[in-house]
C-alpha cells in the first residue's frame, strides 16, 4: 500500500500503513491504542530526473574545471593533493572532488557561527567571502532567528535557571574536569550517581554513561560482538552505529527502513543456512535499530522487533538518541511509547546532547552487561570521563523530567513539545509542503529534493529570521534532498506560526512545497499507467473515439491515433540533445586550442567580412550542419 498525497494509507482491515516506497510490503502493529501514523511520499519521478540532471551538471562542470586547472588555465586554486612520485592518493578522489565542486558551492549553508545559546531563538554572525567560499570572514553582523536546527527538545539547554545553576555549583565543588579515564582514578561518586539515575530513569537493572555520543556507539558495539557474529542493521541507521558495526569485525547486513517482512526474511535465512561457506551457526545475532531516526523523523515498529528477537533468539540494540525525553507520557523513549516492558530491550542506548542540554551518553542493561563494558569498552578504558557540570546538567534536567524537583514542570514540558509537534506537521501539511515521519515525531523533515533549492531556501530562512538546517546527499538519498527542522518545548505557538509564514514566504519565491509535482503524477503519470495496461491497437498508441463514416451502402468505422509527446518524453529528448551538444562545444573548444589530437573533416576559415549576406547565411547552415554531423 503506497502513501498518496502526504496521507496515510488505511487498509481494508483497518490497519494504518505508513506507505513508504522501501517498505513494498503491508505491514501492520499490534493492536496498540496509539495513533501510528506515518508519512513518506514518493519522489515523483521527472522530479528525481532532474535532480539527477541537477547533480550531473555540477560533476560536469567540475571535471571541466578540473581539467583546466591542470592544464593551467584555471587560475583559482584548490585544496587538492600534492602529487608525490610512486605514492598512491592519500585522499578518498571522489569525495575531494565532491567537496570542491558541490559542497563548496554552499558552504555557508553549513557551519554557520552562532553567539548565544541554542534555545528557541538564537543570533547566528553574518559571513562574506571574496573567494566564491574557499574561505569565509566575519561582517560583525549577526541575525536573531527562530532556531528550528537544535535538538533542544525539552529545552533544557539554557544560560539561567536550576540547571544552569547547579552546574555552576558542580564547577566550583569538583572543578572542570577529572584528565582521567573511568580505572585510572577519574571516577567521582558525581559520575556513581549519573549512572544510578539514568539505570533507574530508564527501568534497567543498571547503566554506564560516555562523554561523547557517537563514541557510544561506535567504540561499545565491538565490545559486543565479534567474527563469527551477524549484525542485521536498519538501512537508516546512524553513522555511529555503522562505524561500530564496522569495527567489530562481525558480519552485515542490512533491511529496509522499518520493514519487518524483509528483517524477518534475513532472519530466517540466517538461522537456517548459518554462516557462509562454513554452515555454522552464528554466534549471535544482533539486530541494531533507532528509536527515532533523525533524517527520516520515523519511529522503530519496536513491538514487532521484539517479536522477531524472541521468536529467532536474537539480541536487539536500541538507539534512543532522539527518542529518549521526546517520546512516551513521562519522556522514557520509544519503550514506554509502545507500552513495552524494557527489560525486553537486551542493549538500551542513548544520547544526553537531545532532551537533556548537556553531552555525552549511555547504555543500560543488565548488571552482566554493564560489567563487561566496564571492564572491555574503548570508551571506558581510554576515554577521559564527563566533566562534572555536564553530569550535573544531566541529573538536575533528568531529575525534573522524573518530577524530584516537586514540581510539575518535566511533565509541562513534555505535554509542550507533543502539541508543538502534532501543530506544526499538521500546519505544514496544510500549506501544502511535503512532511516525512511519524506524526509524533519532533523531528520534522521538509522534502526539497533539488540540491540548487538547498542554499536559497537556507539563505532566505535565515535573512527573514528562521534557522533550519538543510541537508542533501550523501547524508540522504540523491534525489531526497530536505529541510529537516527539530522542535523545542520552548517553543511557544507564536514562534511556530511565524516560522510557518517565514516557510510559505520563502515559498512562494522558490516553489518547493511541490504541489505541481503531485498534480503532474495524477495527470501525466497515471494516463501513461493506463496507457501501459491497456490493448492499444495499431500502432500502439491509446486511441481516441472511433470516427464513424457513413455513406448510402455502408458505414465504416475510421480509427486515428495521434497522441501528444508525454512531458517526460519530451524533457528526456531535450536533455539527450542538450548534452551532446555542450559536449560537442566542448571538444570543440579543445580542437581550438590544440589540445584535442582527434582531426575532423572541419570547414576551412574564411574571412567571413568577405562575403555577402547568403553566403554568410550558407556558411553558418554548414557550420551547424557539420557540428551535428560530427559531435552529434
Amino acid at each position: 500500500m503506497k502513501h498518496q498525497n502526504g496521507k496515510t494509507v488505511i487498509t481494508k482491515d483497518g490497519i494504518k500503513t505508513n506507505g513508504h516506497s522501501s517498505n513494498g510490503t503491508k505491514q501492520s502493529l499490534p493492536e496498540d491504542p496509539k495513533d501510528f501514523q506515518e508519512n513518506f511520499e514518493e519522489t515523483p519521478i521527472y522530479i528525481a530526473v532532474l535532480t539527477y540532471l541537477c547533480y550531473g551538471i555540477l560533476v560536469l562542470v567540475g571535471h571541466v574545471r578540473d581539467f583546466l586547472r591542470n592544464a593551467g588555465l584555471e587560475n583559482e586554486k584548490a585544496c587538492t593533493e600534492p602529487r608525490q612520485s610512486g605514492f598512491v592518493p592519500l585522499f578518498q578522489s571522489w569525495e575531494s572532488f565532491y567537496t570542491r565542486h558541490v559542497y563548496r558551492r554552499i558552504r555557508d549553508c553549513f557551519n554557520r557561527p552562532i553567539c548565544s545559546v541554542a534555545g528557541p531563538t538564537m543570533d547566528v554572525l553574518e559571513r562574506t567571502t571574496q573567494n566564491h567560499w574557499w574561505t569565509a570572514e566575519l561582517t560583525g553582523g549577526s541575525h536573531n532567528v527562530i532556531n528550528l536546527g537544535s535538538y533542544n527538545y525539552l529545552g533544557f539547554s539554557d544560560c539561567k535557571g536550576p540547571c544552569a545553576e547547579a552546574a555552576e555549583k558542580s564547577i566550583q565543588k569538583y572543578g572542570t574536569g577529572t584528565c582521567a579515564s573511568k580505572q585510572e582514578l577519574g571516577f567521582l561518586d558525581i559520575h556513581q550517581e549519573l549512572d544510578l539515575l539514568v539505570a533507574e530513569y530508564l527501568g534497567m537493572e543498571a547503566a554506564i554513561t560516555m562523554p561523547m555520543g557517537f563514541a557510544t556507539n561506535s567504540m561499545n558495539m565491538p565490545s559486543l560482538v565479534g567474527k563469527g557474529s551477524l549484525i542485521l542493521s536498519d538501512e537508516l541507521n546512524h553513522a555511529s552505529l555503522v562505524l561500530g558495526s564496522r569495527l567489530s569485525g562481525a558480519t552485515i547486513k542490512t533491511f529496509k527502513h522499518n520493514d519487518m517482512a524483509d528483517l524477518e526474511k534475513k532472519l530466517k535465512a540466517a538461522v537456517v543456512d548459518g554462516q557462509p561457506r562454513r554452515s555454522r551457526a552464528w554466534k549471535k545475532i544482533l539486530i541494531v535499530v533507532e528509536g527515532v531516526y533523525s533524517m527520516e523523523g520515523s519511529v522503530i515498529r519496536l513491538p514487532e522487533v521484539i517479536q522477531l528477537k524472541k521468536k529467532y533468539k536474537a539480541y536487539v540494540y536500541l538507539d534512543e538518541a532522539h527518542s529518549i525525553g521526546a517520546l512516551g507520557s513521562t519522556g522514557r523513549g520509544v519503550v514506554e511509547y509502545f507500552g513495552l516492558n524494557p527489560k525486553d530491550i537486551d542493549v538500551m542506548m542513548g544520547t544526553f546532547t537531545k532532551s537533556f542540554g548537556a553531552a555525552g551518553g549511555y547504555i543500560a542493561g543488565t548488571k552482566q552487561l554493564i560489567n563487561h563494558l566496564r571492564l572491555n569498552s574503548h570508551a571506558s578504558i581510554y576515554s577521559p570521563t564527563m566533566c562534572p557540570a555536564v553530569c550535573q546538567q544531566i541529573l538536575s534536567s533528568m531529575s525534573i523530567i522524573m518530577g524530584r524537583d516537586g514540581t510539575l514542570e518535566g511533565k509541562k514540558r513534555i505535554e509542550q513539545l507533543k502539541w508543538n509537534t502534532k501543530y506544526f506537521r499538521r500546519e505544514l501539511i496544510k500549506k501544502g509542503f511535503i512532511i516525512y515521519g511519524n506524526d509524533n515525531s519532533p523531528v520534522v523533515p521538509l522534502l526539497v529534493f533539488f540540491p540548487t533549492k538547498l542554499g536559497a531556501i537556507n539563505r532566505m530562512c535565515i535573512e527573514k529570521g528562521l534557522g533550519i538546517c538543510v541537508v542533501g546527499f550523501p547524508a540522504t538519498p540523491i534525489i531526497e534532498s530536505r529541510a529537516r527542522m527539530c522542535l523545542s518545548a520552548a517553543h511557544t505557538k507564536e514562534h511556530l506560526d511565524q516560522a510557518i509564514a517565514i516557510l510559505s514566504e520563502v515559498d512562494n519565491g522558490i516553489h518547493f512545497e511541490n504541489r505541481l509535482f503531485k498534480s503532474f503524477n495524477f495527470c501525466v503519470l497515471y494516463p501513461l499507467t493506463i496507457l501501459h495496461e491497456s490493448k492499444a491497437s495499431g500502432n500502439g498508441h491509446t486511441c481516441n473515439e472511433n470516427t464513424k463514416v457513413s455513406s448510402s451502402h455502408h458505414e465504416i468505422t475510421f480509427d486515428e491515433t495521434f497522441e501528444e509527446t508525454p512531458l517526460m518524453a519530451a524533457i528526456m529528448t531535450y536533455l539527450s540533445y542538450g548534452l551532446m551538444v555542450v559536449i560537442g562545444h566542448i571538444r570543440d573548444f579543445l580542437r581550438s586550442i590544440g589540445i584535442e589530437k582527434e582531426k575532423t573533416c572541419t570547414e576551412p576559415k574564411l574571412p567571413v567580412s568577405t562575403l555577402n549576406n547568403t553566403n554568410k547565411l550558407r556558411v553558418y547552415r554548414w557550420r551547424i550542419l557539420n557540428f551535428c554531423i560530427l559531435d552529434i
